[in-house]
C-alpha cells in the first residue's frame, strides 16, 4: 500500500430516505443535501461546524434548478468557514473520484473535514431524456434525429456492439439485474424489494433494444453524503476508519464523451471506458483485481456492470458474459460479490453515491449484506463522459 493513501479515511456516511421520482416534494435539493450532511456528521461523531471543505463531482442538483452551492450550505447549516471547495468536471463519472479530490485537499493541509454530497430530484427533468431536452449542437444534432434522446438509447448501441463482438447474451444482463434485486430484498431503504425471476426479466417491456425495463436504473429523489478526514483524526472518532487506499479519475481521449460519441474504435467502443483508470488505481493501491473482496460498480445500465468487470480485470475482455452467467457476482456463492446493496438498479439512483456509502459499510463490517472479512472494497463512478473514476477503500491496519 502507498504511504500517502494510508493517511486519509472516510469517517461518516449519511443519507435521506430514497423517494420515487417527484415524491420528495416539497423538500428542496438543498434541504435533502443538508439532511444527508447532518446524518453523516452524526455518524462520524463530529459537529457540522467542523466541516471546512467540500469536494463535489457535480454542482448541479437535478430537478428544481438548484445548485449544490457551498455558500448556501454554509448559511443553511451554520458552517463558519471553509478553506477548500472544488468539483470534478463530471456527473456520475466523478462519484468515486470526488473522494480522491477530498483526499488531495486533506493531504495538502487545505482542510480538516471534507464532505462529498449528491442530492437528486427528477420531477422537472428526467435524466432519461437529457439528450432530447438539450439545445441543438453538433453532437445533439446527430443524436436527436436518430431517436437517441436519452442515455439508455445511447447505451443500447454500445451493448449491441459488445453482443456482436463477443457473443454476449441477454441472459448475462438478466443475471446482473436479478443479482442486484436479490441483494435489495432485505434492505429497508431499497426502492425495489420484489423478487425477480428470469421469466420476469424477459417479460419486461423493451425500452431500447436490447435493453429492457430491468436493465435501467431507478429514478430516485434523495441525497447521500460522506465525510473524509486524516487518519489520525479518524481514529479518534465514532466509527472504524475506512482508509482511502487509492483513488483515480480520468480516461483516454478515445472514450471522450462516452456513449454520446460514436467515433470510438474497438475495443473501446464496447467498453466502460474504465480500463486506464483501473490501471492507475491498482498501481497506486499496490493491489490487483484478485485482492478486491467486494465491488460496487456503477450500474445505471446493467451492461456497464459487465463491461466494468472486464475493464477492472476480473475477467478477460469479451468474457464478461460467461463470467456473470456463472454466478460469480452473486453475494451468496459468488467469487466476487457485486453491488451488495442492490445498486442503482434496485436500491436507489443517487448518481453513484450509494456505492461509496456501501463500500464504507463493507469495510466497517456493518453492511446489511456483509461480505465476511472484507478488507478491500472497490467503488466506481461512471461510465459517463470523462472523467470516470475508481476508489479503493480498506480496513485500518
Amino acid at each position: 500500500m502507498t504511504s500517502t493513501a494510508d493517511q486519509v479515511a472516510v469517517v461518516g456516511v449519511g443519507s435521506t430516505p430514497y423517494y420515487f421520482r417527484g415524491a420528495s416534494y416539497p423538500q428542496t435539493t438543498t434541504e435533502l443535501a443538508g439532511k444527508a450532511i447532518l446524518a453523516a456528521c452524526e455518524d462520524a461523531g463530529i459537529s457540522v461546524k467542523q466541516i471546512d471543505g467540500f469536494a463535489y463531482y457535480s454542482e448541479a442538483g437535478a430537478g428544481y434548478g438548484e445548485k449544490l452551492d457551498t455558500a448556501t450550505f454554509m448559511e443553511t447549516l451554520g458552517i463558519p468557514e471553509v478553506t477548500f471547495s472544488a468539483a470534478l468536471t463530471s456527473g456520475g463519472g466523478g462519484s468515486a473520484g470526488a473522494v480522491g479530490l477530498a483526499r488531495a485537499a486533506l493531504l495538502a493541509g487545505d482542510a480538516t473535514h471534507v464532505v462529498t454530497v449528491m442530492a437528486l430530484q427528477q420531477l422537472k427533468q428526467r435524466l432519461g431524456t437529457v439528450f432530447g431536452a438539450s439545445a441543438p449542437n453538433p453532437q445533439n444534432s446527430f443524436l436527436q434525429p436518430s431517436g437517441l434522446v436519452g442515455p439508455g438509447h445511447l447505451m443500447s448501441v454500445l451493448t449491441r456492439r459488445h453482443m456482436h463482438l463477443y457473443g454476449t447474451r441477454r441472459e448475462a444482463f438478466a443475471e446482473i439485474a436479478m443479482s442486484s434485486r436479490r441483494n435489495a430484498l432485505n434492505r429497508p431503504q431499497a426502492q425495489k424489494r420484489t423478487p425477480m425471476s428470469l421469466d420476469d426479466y424477459f417479460a419486461a417491456r423493451m425500452i431500447a433494444e436490447p435493453l429492457c425495463l430491468y436493465d435501467f436504473c431507478l429514478e430516485t429523489d434523495g441525497a447521500v453524503a460522506v465525510i473524509t478526514t486524516t487518519l489520525d483524526r479518524a481514529r479518534d472518532l465514532r466509527q472504524k476508519p475506512a482508509r482511502v487506499v487509492a483513488a483515480a479519475h480520468g480516461g483516454r481521449r478515445d472514450w471522450g464523451r462516452a456513449f454520446a460519441w460514436y467515433g470510438m474504435k474497438d475495443p473501446d467502443f464496447a467498453s466502460s471506458g474504465h480500463g486506464p483508470v483501473a490501471r492507475h488505481l491498482y498501481r497506486r493501491a499496490g493491489v490487483g483485481p484478485e485482492d478486491i473482496d467486494v465491488a460496487l460498480l456503477y450500474d445505471h445500465f446493467s451492461p456497464m456492470v459487465l463491461m466494468q468487470l472486464e475493464d477492472y480485470g476480473f475477467c478477460p475482455k469479451g468474457e464478461g458474459g460467461p463470467f456473470v452467467e456463472s454466478g460469480a457476482i452473486r453475494f451468496e456463492g459468488g467469487s466476487l460479490p457485486v453491488n451488495t446493496h442492490g445498486g442503482q438498479l434496485s436500491e436507489a439512483y443517487i448518481i453513484g453515491m450509494t456505492h461509496v456509502k456501501e463500500a464504507v459499510e463493507q469495510i466497517r463490517g456493518t453492511a446489511v449484506n456483509q461480505v465476511p472479512g472484507a478488507e478491500l472494497a472497490l467503488a466506481t463512478g461512471g461510465p459517463a463522459a470523462l472523467p470516470v473514476s475508481g476508489l479503493i477503500l480498506g480496513r485500518d491496519q
